[in-house]
């Protein structure tokens, strides 16, 4: 009887961290995509005040989308010293 337990138990655990995988796999591109569009509204509204002009490129907007104002001014630091 412990054994069967054990078994049910395992299949369980199993079956949890799968669905916890797939979840993880679908939801991903979806969070890349928001933070992307999310970025790329926060580079459009910096571009209009006019004081700076940075390219909207989908890498800027992902590293604005998730890094937020950090990363804002990260990339307004290496656009300006390092290119």
């Amino acid at each position: 009887m412990d054994i069967d337990l054990i078994k049910v138990a395992g299949g369980l655990i199993i079956g949890v961290v799968i669905i916890l995988v797939l979840k993880f796999m679908i939801e991903l591109p979806f969070k890349i995509v928001w933070n992307s569009l999310v970025g790329a509204a926060i580079l459009y509204l910096v571009n209009l005040t006019g004081l700076v002009a940075i390219k909207i490129t989908f890498v800027h907007a992902l590293i604005v989308g998730v890094l937020g104002v950090p990363g804002l001014i990260g990339l307004l630091i290496y656009l300006h010293y390092f290119k």
